[in-house]
C-alpha cells in the first residue's frame, strides 16, 4: 500500500508572527488520511496488548501490590523529573526522609509528582479527564520548587519554545502554537479524547500524548504532564487497574529517537513511525515492570525464609522485613518508632540484619545516627533512574 502524501495532508503549518518568529498550528486529531495498519504497526499493538495484560495481571500475585504500586510512582517521579533536568535519584527520595534537613529540598520536584500522580488518579474515579482536570494536575505538580512561579494550574497567556538552554525564540527548535491557537488547540484535544472512535486505544493514547507535547500548554512542566496523561488515560479506559506503566524510562534511554519522533509527526505528519516507536515503548516498559515484579516477590520469599529459620520464635523480624518493603533506607530510631519497640530491639534486629546481609550500611563515615539500607530491594527499584 502506498504511503499518504504526509507532508501536506498531515502535517501542521508553521504561522508567521508580528514579532518575527514563526509558530506552529497543529492540525486536529485524528490525521487525515487515516493511519495506515501495516503488518508492523499490528504486530507492534497486539504484542503492546499481550504485555500490558500480563502487566495487569502480576499485581494478583504480589504481597503487598499496593506497595509495588507506590513504588513504582515513586520510580516514575525519579525518571520522569530526570527527564526535565532534576538531579536527583531514586535513593535520594527514599533517603529524604533520613535525612530530612539535607535531601528535602533537592526531590522537591519528585515529591511533588508523586503528589500529583495521586491526586490525578483519585479525581479520575469522578471526573472524566479534562482540561479542568489538567490544570488542577498541574498546580499541584508545581506546587512549590522549579516552575511554582510560572502559573502553575493555568493555561500560559504568553508565548514558549523549546530548544537548548540559552536559546531564545528565534533560535529555538521548536515554537508551539500562539496563545489562541493552543487555546483552541487545546479544546480540540479534549473533544478527540472523548470522542467515541474505533481508534484502537493504545493509537489514541499515543496521538493524544504527541499532540499535547506538541501544543506545550503550560509555561512549565508541560513534558511531565504528558507523561502523566498517558497513564491517567490507561487507567481511565481500564486498560490497567493499577498506574504500573510509566514511559520516562523507555524515553530517557532513547531520547534523542522521542524528539526527533514527535518532530517528525509535526513537519512530516508521519504518525505511524511515532505510533510504532509509542507501542515499543509500552512493551518494553510492561516487560521491566513485570521482570522487577517477580523479582520482588522472589527478594521477598527468599528473605523470609532466611529469618524463619534463623529467628523463627521472634515476629518482629518479619515485621522489621515489612518495613524496609515500605522504607528500604532506615535508622535504628526509625525502626523502634515504625515497629513500636524499644530502641535497644531495634538497634539488635538491625544489628542482625546486617550480619545476615540483608541491610548494608549506608553511613560507613558516620558514628551516630547511622543509615541502612535495603540493597538488593533498591537495586531492582532504582533501574535506569541513576544519574
Amino acid at each position: 500500500m502506498t504511503a499518504p502524501k504526509i507532508n501536506s495532508d498531515r502535517a501542521g503549518i508553521f504561522i508567521s508572527e508580528p514579532s518575527g518568529y514563526k509558530s506552529y498550528l497543529p492540525k486536529k486529531l485524528p490525521p487525515f488520511p487515516d493511519i495506515i495498519m501495516d503488518s508492523g504497526m499490528i504486530k507492534l499493538m497486539s504484542e503492546a496488548d499481550g504485555k500490558l495484560g500480563r502487566l495487569d495481571g502480576i499485581t494478583q500475585i504480589l504481597p503487598n501490590p499496593e506497595l509495588f504500586v507506590a513504588m513504582y510512582v515513586n520510580k516514575e517521579a525519579v525518571l520522569s523529573s530526570q527527564i526535565e533536568g532534576t538531579q536527583a535519584s531514586f535513593i535520594d527520595l527514599m533517603g529524604a526522609s533520613i535525612k530530612k534537613h539535607e535531601s528535602q529540598e533537592k526531590v522537591i520536584d519528585i515529591v511533588n509528582y508523586v503528589d500529583a500522580v495521586n491526586y490525578g488518579l483519585e479525581r479520575i474515579k469522578e471526573l472524566p479527564l479534562s482540561l479542568r482536570l489538567l490544570k488542577e494536575i498541574h498546580s499541584r505538580l508545581l506546587k512549590t520548587g522549579r516552575g511554582s512561579s510560572l502559573t502553575p494550574g493555568e493555561f500560559r497567556t504568553s508565548q514558549n519554545w523549546i530548544g537548548a538552554v540559552g536559546s531564545n525564540i528565534n533560535t529555538a527548535t521548536f515554537v508551539p502554537p500562539a496563545v489562541p491557537n493552543m487555546l483552541q488547540a487545546m479544546y480540540d484535544l479534549e473533544n478527540f479524547m472523548h470522542v467515541e472512535d474505533d481508534i484502537p486505544i493504545l493509537i489514541k493514547i499515543a496521538m493524544i500524548h504527541s499532540q499535547f507535547e506538541t501544543i506545550h500548554p503550560f509555561l512549565d512542566g508541560n513534558g511531565r504532564m504528558g507523561r502523566l496523561l498517558i497513564t491517567f488515560l490507561l487507567c481511565q479506559q481500564e486498560i490497567l487497574t493499577a498506574p504500573l506503566l510509566y514511559l520516562s524510562y523507555y524515553f530517557k534511554l532513547n531520547r534523542a529517537d522521542y524528539y526527533d519522533k514527535l518532530m517528525d509527526v509535526r513537519t512530516k505528519g508521519d504518525f505511524e513511525g511515532w505510533i510504532k516507536f509509542f507501542l515499543a515503548g509500552v512493551s518494553f516498559v510492561s516487560d521491566e515492570a513485570v521482570a522487577s515484579a517477580k523479582n520482588i516477590i522472589a527478594l521477598n520469599t527468599e528473605v523470609s525464609g532466611t529469618l524463619s529459620s534463623k529467628y523463627p520464635a521472634n515476629n518482629n523480624y518479619q515485621r522489621m522485613l515489612k518495613l524496609l518493603f515500605e522504607q528500604p533506607i532506615v535508622n535504628k530510631r526509625t525502626v523502634a518508632d515504625q515497629l513500636k519497640i524499644s530502641f535497644p530491639t531495634a538497634s539488635s534486629i538491625v544489628d542482625n540484619f546486617v550480619e545476615s546481609s540483608i541491610l548494608v550500611d549506608y553511613s560507613p563515615d558516620s558514628r551516630r545516627n547511622k543509615s541502612y539500607l535495603f540493597d538488593r530491594y533498591m537495586k531492582i527499584l532504582q533501574k535506569g533512574t541513576e544519574l
